[in-house]
């Protein structure tokens, strides 16, 4: 697993042999990224990577310019990972590394992000309550993107939020705004 573009293009994410975390793939990440460069500026953006996993989608953020990441997730080869990788690339000062439930965080949290990236596990049991919960807050800038990756069988095209979704064999990503 590395980034792909930017600043530190071919540099490697630090992960484990853990099986309880799903990176997303290299194929699926340059396609949101292309889709999201199209739409969005990531210079100085403040990203909030939840289920954050590895963190390929937060670095690869802060490599195409974003100014801060903010890591959420509770698994603990995630953490060292994500704690080694920041370490490696020498970005500690960007970013923030909260061990911690996502649904508990969502409660407490301040925004605004301009984008978010959320990759629950695919069992997770409510989605739409989750999206909800990001829109009800300041979490999500007026212009800030959320994506949700998820199984393929999901549909998210009833949320007031939804966007367009983009589908990879098994694996959808949702997009939704304000």
């Amino acid at each position: 697993m590395q980034i792909l573009a930017g600043l530190y293009k071919g540099r490697k994410i630090k992960s484990s042999s853990s099986l309880a975390i799903r990176p997303c793939s290299s194929r699926v990440k340059k396609s949101l990224f292309d889709t999201l460069t199209a739409r969005m500026d990531f210079e100085g953006a403040s990203i909030l990577d939840l289920f954050a996993g590895f963190g390929s989608l937060g670095f690869e953020a802060l490599s195409r310019g974003a100014r801060s990441v903010c890591f959420v997730d509770q698994h603990v080869d995630a953490l060292k990972a994500l704690k080694a990788t920041a370490l490696q690339l020498g970005v500690q000062e960007s970013v923030k590394i909260v061990n911690g439930d996502v649904s508990a965080f969502l409660r407490r949290a301040m925004g605004p992000f301009d984008l978010l990236f959320c990759d629950p596990p695919y069992s997770w049991p409510d989605y739409d309550r989750l999206i909800e919960s990001i829109f009800a807050g300041t979490l999500l800038s007026g212009e800030g993107f959320l994506l949700v990756e998820h199984s393929a069988h999901l549909d998210f095209q009833h949320s007031p939020h939804y966007s367009f979704h983009r589908d990879y064999g098994m694996t959808r990503v949702t997009f939704f705004q304000h």
